[in-house]
């Protein structure tokens, strides 16, 4: 029986990481905040949007990079804001030649404005292309499973089903279906938008999923470090739940103790 000592590592791209929480850098009120919510969420890779934070593009404005240095962080460029597949690749092709050759990106291809939902038929254009140039790509989609495994099968490093749309804090909607990704995957599994507190976080967590990356539930909520801190919690919390396994759901009660051949 596997337990918490004996859990397999993540993995992505090759890379070893012992945090199973990843966050994002956008919505905070400064660098600062930033800087210390991403150290309570204990987070390793943090995802930043090259079309929206300075990574060095923009000289002379504050840079990301000096208080999430690429030596201590896994930086995690993204393609958010991007509506068609070659401005999802031009935007990893930007963000490889700013971060020195870097290869790991996390797609996302948007279809709505509205829901922010992503456009699949474009995810699955520009996860090919980008594939094929080298790059390690971690996937944003929906929790459809065909679609997911379809992901992994173009070579998608990791793929990163939706629990809720972006920054709904509804948390996960469909459940069975991230089961579903989670059997057929022989990727990392990470959920990716929707989360928007603690006990979401531990649910993904407790589901099976390799890991969850989140900013709006931590970038707006009231007080962004302590929820950090929260969250970190919470995914470590889920993730020894899942090792554990949980008791069965039953309808009805049932007594710690057996009761045959008590005497009363």
């Amino acid at each position: 029986m596997t337990d918490v000592h004996t859990d397999k590592p993540l993995i992505i791209a090759g890379k070893t990481y012992r945090s199973r929480l990843l966050t994002g850098t956008g919505k905070y009120k400064d660098m600062t905040e930033t800087r210390l919510a991403t150290e309570a969420s204990g987070a390793e890779i943090v995802t930043v949007a090259v079309r929206r934070t300075n990574i060095g593009q923009t000289p002379g404005e504050p840079n990301i990079l000096e208080v999430l240095p690429p030596d201590r962080y896994t930086i995690l460029p993204n393609t958010a804001a991007c509506y068609t597949a070659e401005d999802a690749v031009r935007t990893c092709r930007l963000a490889r030649e700013m971060l020195d050759g870097h290869n790991l990106v996390k797609l996302e291809v948007i279809g709505d404005e509205k829901t922010l939902y992503p456009d699949i038929t474009a995810t699955l254009a520009a996860a090919q292309q980008l594939v094929k140039e080298g790059f390690d790509v971690m996937v944003y989609t929906t929790d459809d499973p065909i679609i997911a495994k379809r992901l992994e099968e173009i070579g998608c490093v990791a793929v990163m089903p939706l629990a809720a749309p972006i920054g709904s804090g509804l948390g996960i909607q469909n459940p069975y279906n991230i089961l579903t990704i989670l059997e057929n995957a022989k990727v990392p599994i990470l959920v990716d938008a929707g989360v928007g507190t603690a006990s979401d976080a531990a649910v993904c967590m407790e589901l099976g999923c390799d890991g969850v990356l989140m900013n709006t539930a931590i970038a707006g909520a009231r007080q962004p470090v302590l929820m950090a801190s929260a969250m970190k919690k919470a995914v470590e919390a889920g993730r020894e739940a899942f090792l554990a396994g949980r008791i069965p759901r039953k309808r009805y009660a049932s007594a710690s103790s057996p009761v045959e051949g008590r005497f009363f």
